[in-house]
């Protein structure tokens, strides 16, 4: 299959051998867990227990509400302690509802519903069902609800699932683990999703410093046609699902529009297993495969975590802290977010937990731009990192998204590459969200202004419909006088 050229992108130091021959292991499970009910794109979902409630495995804990959102289930069996909405336990730093559970060791299961035996005699509907009711989401990092990506048929015609193993940032060997060790899951998921999206056909795109698990998806694909496993160049943000698209397809997603408008759509490789585990044995998305590295781990692991353990309860199981770190980061190096605390709960988007030394995460104080064009030239996107960076700190927005700032993909190549370590990225992450809340804040005035003038026009009306009401018996009025 042939691969096509892709823009811009870096070639940065990968150092997944810290984990890439550590096989998955699975965490004892904590005396606590932490279970935010927002652990995906869209709107939080609505809690359904009480604090001193039993519960147990697989039980829902918070329902989704409206189109886009996802339930939260029960990691395992216990007592919930409390619910709060406190900041600290989550990766976003931001105020949270938080479910506190508290294991009780049985582990004893919630009635799951009945497997879907023969997954391809289902309507796509009943699989969209199933996979929304299981919570499941986007486990390559964006976490959205994948339920809502398996309707986007209704958009048009789609001829490809592209099922993403590229996994391109530093450090993180989950996916390429999860690829080794249960390929034939990932592949099943994957066939499962293509007969949900009513798509002919299935690429699996992995990098190519991934033989091993390039080999056994592979043999787990060999007996089916339609499903083919293709090499991509290792070249970050490679993994970026309309880069992977250009690469693998040939096609380009206009700006502002979804891979799904050139008949393709991306999934990732863990949430094609997590819909397999949901279709054929009715068990909803609780725990995840999570790498932990980094130079200040004492022994670096790819493990299976429940979703609400701490980061401090997998740093202890890691061994702890062999050198204090400069920086502890949830995902990948460079598009990851730094932690507010250890007490942050892995959540369904957590695909790593880094621990980095000073040396390892390429900071230094901030240069003057020398104008040497490096970040134009990495960006994959085909933006002008300088000028945007230009605009956003002279605080001229609409100058920046003029020349393409919500387009930006927020890959961190620009800042990776600039000889001057100016932080862009971070720039245009700070802008986009003064944009997106001034676009909030717009809508919510015209909604004001809207629902004021309704009520003007209201109030008009019930005085004109009482002026008519006065003119009308006055009228009557004068009739009976003159007619006594």
């Amino acid at each position: 299959m042939r691969i096509f050229p892709v823009k811009g992108g870096v070639h940065l130091e990968y150092r997944k051998e810290l984990t890439s021959e550590k096989p998955i292991v699975a965490l004892p499970m904590p005396k606590i867990l932490l279970v935010p009910v927002q652990q995906h794109m869209g709107a939080p979902a609505i809690t359904m227990v009480q604090p001193g409630e039993t519960v147990a495995k697989g039980q829902v804990l918070a329902r989704g509400q409206g189109l886009v959102s996802a339930p939260v289930h029960a990691p395992t069996s216990g007592k919930v302690v409390d619910i709060e909405r406190i900041t600290a336990p989550h990766p976003s730093g931001l105020p949270q509802i938080t479910i506190i559970l508290e294991p009780d060791g049985a582990d004893r299961w919630v009635e799951l519903p009945a497997p879907i035996n023969d997954p391809f005699a289902a309507t796509p509907a009943e699989i969209r069902e199933r996979v929304a009711v299981s919570g499941i989401v986007g486990l390559g990092g964006a976490s959205f609800p994948s339920a809502v990506k398996l309707g986007l048929g209704s958009r048009g015609k789609l001829d490809i699932l592209l099922v993403n193993g590229a996994e391109c940032e530093p450090y993180l060997t989950c996916d390429d683990r999860v690829m080794r060790e249960h390929s034939e899951e990932v592949v099943d998921g994957a066939r499962i999703m293509a007969h949900a999206l009513g798509t002919a056909n299935i690429i699996i795109a992995i990098e190519g410093n991934k033989p091993v698990a390039q080999a056994a998806m592979q043999r787990a694909a060999s007996q089916f046609t339609n499903v083919a496993v293709v090499t991509v160049p290792v070249q970050y943000p490679m993994g970026a699902e309309r880069h992977l698209t250009l690469a693998v397809t040939g096609r380009e997603t206009p700006a502002r529009k979804l891979t799904a408008d050139v008949g393709v759509v991306v999934h990732n490789v863990a949430t094609a297993r997590a819909v397999h585990h949901a279709v054929r044995f009715g068990r909803p998305l609780l725990s995840r495969v999570v790498t932990v590295s980094g130079g200040a781990i004492a022994e670096a692991k790819n493990i299976d975590v429940p979703l609400g353990t701490k980061v401090a309860d997998l740093l202890e199981f890691c061994g702890g802290l062999k050198r204090p770190p400069h920086r502890i980061i949830s995902g990948g190096p460079m598009m990851g977010q730094p932690l507010p605390s250890l007490e942050v709960p892995v959540v369904k988007g957590t695909s790593g937990i880094l621990a980095l030394l000073s040396e390892e995460t390429n900071e230094a104080p901030s240069q003057p731009c020398i104008r040497c064009g490096s970040c134009v030239n990495v960006c994959p996107c085909g933006l002008v990192p300088v000028e945007m960076a230009s605009f956003v700190r002279n605080e001229k927005l609409d100058d920046a998204a003029r020349i393409g700032l919500m387009d930006c993909v927020s890959c961190g190549g620009c800042s990776y590459i600039c000889p001057s370590h100016i932080p862009l990225v971070h720039y245009f992450n700070y802008a986009k969200g003064r944009l997106n809340a001034l676009d909030r804040d717009r809508r919510k005035r015209e909604l004001v202004k809207t629902m004021v003038e309704a009520r003007g026009v209201r109030l008009e009306k019930q005085a004109q419909a009482r002026r008519d009401a006065a003119a009308a018996a006055a009228a009557k009025n004068d009739a009976n006088r003159a007619n006594p």
